[in-house]
Order: structure tokens, then sequence, then C-alpha cells
């Protein structure tokens, strides 16, 4: 009995001993896997925070480059007075197709003026929300509308706007900038958004305006049931299934966008966070179950008991080798170091417990070689003294995460990295990811953003900054600088004659004789159009208008452009000098840009320091603008005729239309005040178009009267003949008044016809098909050719005054004069004397066979009551001369 009892407390023992070591394995297993999800979600929320955070700051800086736009859009339509074109910016590669931006400016009336997509059926956006709101309320900051279908683009367009104040406050129309929403999609690749996450950007009032999911990026709100409610700047919270459509609980960080109403939130699937954890602890609990039974046939079967403990440590080993797979697939670098301390307790070194391939490659180990190795032996010593800085920090803070450039001394095989740390009870946790790739291209899109295209310099949106850079340096040093604003004199006359092709040529051959000039550290900058910025670091008045006489000296000499054309242009350069002349960029600029319109006006060919009254002068021209854009739409304007008679009877056979400013105050106005300004400033187009119907509204009131139907000759510019839809303007005034094609004439300057366009030519065989008759105007004084006059078959060769007034004065005026009669009879043109204002001048002109003359001594222009008179009179050579005033 005694001897059966210690067998059956054996017996009983290993029941007993199986059932306390499965309670223990039970009881470490769940507080292990407990712990394992607390940090699991702990984690999680720090990845979720971290993440909004990330895409916060990338949209910060987005809509800032956005909101630079508009600003820049604003300033400058205000500054040129409505005078930017979106379109030539466009053109120039300010805004390449690839950006996913553009760009669109509207009057008060919501009529689109100008935009970086074409104005072809141009619709109006008076009704747009934001149009509404920034015509309804006065405020001068940027205003998010919320998605909609582009009208032209006819995509879904994210629309930032800023309200345009004319100068007495009140509205005057909206700079729009519209991005697609792939532009303020987050920047992350697909691999750090999972099947269930998403990316969304909202506004601070709970609208969202773009989600991104791994599949797709969409501005249609598809993801929540009920819009969470966001405060504050930031924060992080569970949010259960019930918020959204698809019944999944997530969390849901949110955060801040610095600057602007908006809010960047991230959500991620609690249910894929946890997803392999909780695959991890079904495998452990049924490993425990498995002990549990094993044990219990344990304690009846030794045997068996030895059995189960080897296929469990197979099955382990297993699960070890497939877990090795898994962290070996990825793209990241992988490290567990151990900390190792001093006496002190301070972290001195780390040595590595385990890492994947990947992360052995980037230190151009293997793993096998490099498991085990102190980190220390990698770096230098003064490097990983800088390095063992970061890695404390890591170890107090529990996590740290940047990305940086390693430096020419770093073992590391990568150029730029981008590491997240997270301290263990060992030491730390490392991943680290090769992102050079990415910031190579990022740093090539930046490069495309700062440099103009046409000719690969730096842009007007590269200049800004560096230049509020600069002052910044020299306004701390007390030292000063010099910004010269060039600008190419005549340019737009051989864009209008030779053709845009031979422009941008010509901007190029300038844009490399700047080069020769201007040497580093000083910067060369395309600031738009045919305008230069030079900005001469560490400068005095001297040294600026030293480099400006250099530059002037330069462009003395022709430039032959890459087609082999030699072409002669001269610069106008305006400077202004820091801080003397502004302490902030806008004022620079400004200044530098009103000193060069002055040496423009002082006669061009030359350079002008920024003086205060410079100002007042640009003023003055504003005003004259303004004045002359009201006269146009008030129709302050008459015309007055001048008759061309023949030159052997003397019979009224055509009339020159002449405008006239009649000013409320000033009275009547030469045209020699009025015509160039309103062909610099393009309103030369409106003024055309209103000449042009007057003159055909004069000749149907005539005909209305029964006078005879003489025909009636409009001057017409290069620019209208360019830029203003002529032939519609022209054949639309005929239909509307009913006259004949044959009574119109149309005047051209040889400049007009330089221009070796197909355009040209066939809206000019138009005007010859309808009937119209083409006259060169003022021959002798521009360039034109034979061969152009032959090819072009122009009907009238007007020659010009300078030549009649040498008629009787000097031998080579009769010869000159007989040259051009003979040439113009060759190619069957009639010839018209202008500026005939004496009888032996007519006489002459007899002599020579000139078919027509016209002139003060015919008659002066008079006002369309004065013209009937002349018509019944038919013959016009006066019975003496007529006395000039």
């Amino acid at each position: 009995m005694k001897k059966r009892l210690p067998n059956v407390l054996s017996i009983l023992a290993w029941p007993l001993g199986c059932l306390v070591l499965a309670v223990i394995m039970w009881s470490l297993l769940l507080s292990r896997l407990g712990e394992r999800e607390t940090e699991i979600g702990k984690a999680a929320l720090r990845e979720a925070s971290a993440q909004s955070k990330s895409y916060a700051e990338q949209l910060a800086r987005a809509v800032s480059q956005i909101d630079q736009i508009t600003l820049h859009l604003k300033y400058y339509w205000t500054d040129t007075k409505g005078r930017l074109s979106v379109e030539d910016q466009q053109r120039q590669g300010l805004y390449p197709a690839s950006a996913l931006l553009y760009v669109t400016i509207s009057d008060r009336d919501g009529n689109l003026k100008t935009s970086s997509l074409p104005l072809k059926n141009v619709a109006n956006i008076s009704g747009r929300d934001y149009f509404i709101a920034h015509k309804n309320h006065p405020h001068g900051g940027l205003l998010i509308s919320n998605p909609a279908m582009g009208i032209r683009s006819q995509k879904t367009l994210m629309r930032f706007s800023r309200r345009l104040d004319s100068a007495d406050g009140s509205f005057d129309g909206v700079v729009m900038v519209a991005v697609e929403p792939a532009f303020l999609a987050p920047a992350q690749d697909d691999s750090t958004i999972g099947r269930n996450d998403f990316m969304s950007l909202f506004k601070q009032d709970g609208l969202p305006l773009l989600v991104r999911t791994m599949d797709v990026t969409q501005t249609q709100q598809t993801i929540f049931r009920s819009l969470p409610v966001l405060t504050g700047t930031g924060g992080t919270a569970v949010a259960s299934g019930a918020s959204f459509s698809d019944g999944k609980e997530r969390i849901v960080s949110w955060h801040a966008v610095r600057d602007y109403p908006l809010f960047a939130v991230v959500g991620m699937s609690t249910r894929d966070i946890y997803a392999s954890f909780r695959e991890r602890a079904a495998d452990y609990k049924f490993i425990a179950t498995a002990c549990s039974v094993f044990l219990t046939i344990c304690a009846l079967a030794g045997m068996l008991f030895s059995t189960r403990l080897a296929i469990r440590r197979h099955e382990t080993e297993k699960a070890r080798e497939a877990y090795g797979i898994a962290t070996e697939g990825g793209n990241d670098g992988f490290y567990m170091w151990l900390a190792l301390r001093n006496k002190d307790g301070e972290v001195v070194d780390f040595q590595v417990l385990d890492c994947n391939e990947r992360g052995a490659a980037i230190f151009g180990a293997d793993k096998a070689n490099f498991i085990g190795r102190h980190m220390s032996r990698f770096y230098s010593q003064e490097y990983f003294a800088r390095l063992m800085q970061t890695f404390r920090t890591a170890m107090e803070n529990g996590e740290y995460k940047d990305e940086y450039r390693t430096p020419p001394e770093s073992p590391l095989g990568a150029l730029w990295l981008h590491r997240r740390m997270v301290r263990t009870r060992f030491g730390l946790a490392i991943t680290v990811r090769d992102v050079s790739e990415t910031r190579a291209h990022e740093a090539i899109l930046l490069e495309q953003l700062d440099t103009d295209e046409l000719t690969g310099l730096h842009n007007r949106h590269w200049v800004i900054p560096y230049l509020n850079k600069m002052l910044h340096e020299a306004a701390g040093e007390g030292r000063s600088f010099a910004v010269l604003f060039l600008d190419l004199d005549d340019f737009k006359n051989v864009n209008d004659t030779l053709g845009h092709s031979s422009g941008d040529l010509l901007l190029q051959a300038v844009t490399q004789r700047l080069r020769e000039l201007v040497a580093a550290p000083h910067e060369t900058v395309r600031f738009g159009g045919d305008s230069f910025t030079v900005i001469q670091q560490t400068s005095s008045s001297d040294d600026a208008a030293q480099l400006a006489e250099r530059i002037l000296q330069a462009f003395s000499k022709p430039l032959m452009l890459a087609d082999q054309n030699i072409l002669q242009v001269s610069l106008s350069i305006g400077i202004s000098m820091f801080p003397r002349d502004g302490e902030s960029v806008d004022a620079l600029l400004k200044h530098a840009d009103i000193a060069m319109h002055a040496a423009k006006s002082d006669g061009k060919k030359r350079f002008r320091f920024y003086q205060p009254q410079l100002s007042e002068r640009l003023q003055v021209k504003i005003e004259n603008e303004t004045a002359l854009r009201l006269a146009i739409e008030r129709d302050e304007f008459i015309l007055h005729f001048q008759p061309r008679v023949n030159t052997m009877s003397g019979e009224f056979c055509s009339m020159e239309a002449l405008v006239r400013w009649q000013h409320p105050v000033r009275g009547m106005v030469s045209p020699l005040e009025f015509i160039p300004v309103a062909e610099e400033t393009g309103l030369i187009l409106k003024l055309g178009e209103q000449i042009i119907r007057k003159a055909c509204a004069q000749l149907a009131q005539w005909k209305t009267a029964g006078l005879p139907a003489l025909p009636m000759s409009v001057n017409v510019s290069s620019r209208q003949l360019n830029q203003g839809n002529l032939n519609t303007i022209i054949a639309t005034a005929l239909r509307d008044y009913g006259i004949d094609p044959a009574q119109m004439e149309i005047e051209l300057t040889e400049s007009c016809m330089m221009a070796d366009t197909l355009e040209i030519a066939e809206e000019l065989a138009f005007f010859q098909e309808l009937g119209i008759k083409l006259l060169v105007d003022d021959f002798g004084t521009g360039y034109s050719s034979l061969s152009q006059l032959q090819r072009l078959d122009m009907d009238v060769l007007k020659v010009d005054k300078a030549f009649t007034a040498e008629l009787g004065v000097r031998a080579e005026g009769e010869v000159f004069f007989n040259a051009i009669v003979s040439m113009a009879h060759a190619l069957r043109m009639t010839v018209v004397a202008e500026g005939v204002e004496t009888e032996a001048q007519l006489h002459l002109l007899q002599a020579l066979c000139c078919d027509e003359v016209q002139g003060y001594y015919i008659s002066p222009p008079v006002p369309a009551t004065d013209i009937p008179h002349l018509m019944r009179r038919r013959y016009l050579f006066p019975a003496s001369p007529v006395t000039l005033a």
C-alpha cells in the first residue's frame, strides 16, 4: 500500500504538473497578446497621426504655391491695368500641361479675359459660386471652392480664387487657379495606403474635397456615412463602423493645413491593422491549446509527449522561416539593434540583433556577416558621434522619423534615405527606405517650374523667393544690391512683322548675349515676354551704371539668330537699388519697371535709375490710357475726310477717313497724341473697329442722300491685322450698313507687309476677293521690297509726303519720284502723291505721270458735313493755293 501511494502520487503529479504548466502558459500568452495588441494600437495611432501631418505639410506647400500664383496674377493684373496675358505665359511654358493646373482671369461681369485654356466657345462664369461669393463679400483672402466640372476642360476641378478690386475698392473681377484633384492628392506611393485605408482633404466646415484610396482618387464622397467632426489643429480617434459606408471600423487622424482652412484626414482600417496580429494570435492560441492537450497526453504517456514536442518544434521552425521570407520580400531595410550601455547607463553603441537582406545591402554587407556587428565599426569616430545624438533622441522620445541626404562620409549606398526608429525593450527597431529616385524626380519638377522653357533662364516663379532671400541676407549684412529691369525696344514690331517664331529666336539670341555679359554670382532672369531682370549682388550705384552701360554697348551690335538672319535690337533699362529704392521685393521690381518705362520715354536705348518723380510720370501715362479707354467707351471719336483727286483733271475720285478725338474739355485732339497710346496699350483694336463702322455708316448716309458712291480708305495698323480679326470686322460692317465692298479701301503701312506669314497673306487675299482695294501707305519710310509688293498684289501705292516735299527742291527728288512711279506702274499699281501743298508740286507730278494727288493744296481734312459740297463740285483744283495755318 505504501509502495502504491508514491506510484499514485507520481501518476497524479504528471497531470497536476501539466495543469500548472498549462495555466502558467495561458496566463503568459494572454498577457503578452494583450500587451502586443496595445502596442500595435498605439503604433497605429502614431502612424495615422504622422501620415495626416505629412499630408497636411504637403498640402500646405501645394496650396501655398497655388496661393502665390493667385497673388502674383492679382498683382500684375492690377499693375498692368488688365494687360496681363496668361496665354503668353502659357506659350512661354509657365503653366506646363503636366502641372495639372489652369489659370483664368475674369472681369466684373464674369467674362473670361485671359486663360491658360483656349478661350474658344467662352462661357460666362458669373453664375459660379466662387464668383458670386467674391462679388458679394469683399475680402482679400483665398477662397477655396468645392470641386465642380470645368466648363472648358470638362474635368472635375478644385478652384482657388481671389477677388480683383478696382482703384475705388469696388469689385473688378476674379483671378482663379483651378487644379485637377491629382495635384492635391497625397504624394505617398500606393504601398502606404492599405486596401481599406484612405487619405482625404476636408474643408474646415466638414465638407470633403477629395478622397484617395488604394484604387482611385475622387472628389465624390463615398467613404463616410456621417461626416466626422474635426476640431482644433489635429487629433486622432477610433471611429466605429457606423460612420462609414462599408461598415468597417477605422482609426481617423486629422491635422490642420498650415495657414489655410483645410484638414488632412487619414483613415486606417483597424481590421487591416490587427489582421496580421490576430492571425498570429490565433496560431499561438492553437499552439497553446495543442500544448495543453500535449501536456495532458504527456501525463499518460511520456513517449507521446516527446513525439508531440518534436512536432511542435518542427512547426515552430516552419513559422520562423515563413516570417523570415515575409520580411525579406519588402523594399525597406529592417534592423533590430541592441543598445550597449556604459557603466553609467548611457547608450554608447548598438549591436545588430537581426536584419533583412535589404538592410544589410544598404551597408554594403550580407546578412550573415552583418548580424552581430557593432554599428560604430561602420562609421568614422566623428560621424558616429553625431549619429549617436539622433539615436539617443529616438531612445528618449520612443520614436523618431526623418528624411535626410546622406553626407559624403556615410557608408550607406543611397543619396537620400527615409528612416524611422521605434524604441524597443532591447534598443531600437529601424526601417530605412531609399528615396533617392523620388527626390531626384522632385528636383527635376522643381527645376522645370523655375526655368523658362524658351531661354533656359530662371523665370519669374524662381526670382520672387530668390529676391526675398537675398533681401533678408543683404539687410542683415548691411549691404546693397541692384535690380536691373531690361525690356527690348519695339519687340512687338518683330512679332508683328516677322512672326512669333522669329521673335522666339531673337529672345534666345538676347539670352546668349546676356549670359556673356552677366556672370556669377549675378543672376539673369527672364521675367516674362521680352522683359529680363538682372540681379547684381553687392552693388553700388556706380557698379549698376557700369553694368547697364556694358549691356547697352553690347546690344549696339546686331544679333545673328539661329536661322542666320541678322537683327538689330536695343534695350531700355530701369534700375532700383536696395535699400534706397525699396525694402520689399514688390517695391524693388515695381520701381525698376517704372525706371525702365522712363528710359523708353526718354528715347529708348538708355538706362535710368528710379526716382520718386518717375512714379508721377507713370501716373500721368496711366491717366492718359484711362482717358482714352473711357473715350472709346463714350464714343468721343469722329471722322474727318481728305479728298484724293485725279492728277490731270482734279476730279474728286476718292477720300481718306481720318479719326479725331472730340474731347469734352480739351476740344479736338490730334491723332499724333492718342494713336501711339492706343497702339501701345492695344486699345487700337477697339478704336479701329469703331472707325471702320463709322466709315461704313457715313457711306450709307451719303448713299441715302443720293450722293456719288466714292470709295473711302481707312488706315489699319499691323496690330489690327495680326490680332484684330479684321476680315470678320470689315465683312460684318459692310453687311450691316449695306455697303458695296468696292467703296471700301484699306491703307496698310509697309511694316504690315513685312510679316511673311500665310495668315496675313490669306487675310489680304480675302479682302481682294471681296473687291476691297489694298493701299500701301507712306511708301518709302519702311522696308518693303519689290518682291513683297508683287507677291501681295497691292492695288495703290501712296508715296510719303517726304518725297513730295523734295520735288522742285533738289533734282534728285524728281529722279527718286520718277523711279517710284515707274516701278509702281510696272506692277500695275496706281500711284498717289501725299502731302501736295503747292501748285508747283502739282505741275511736277503731272509731268511725272502720277495718277492721283492728296494734300492741303487740294483740300485739308474736313468734317463729313463739308464732303457733299465737294462731291457736287467734282473738280477740286483751287484757283489759288490754300494758305496753310
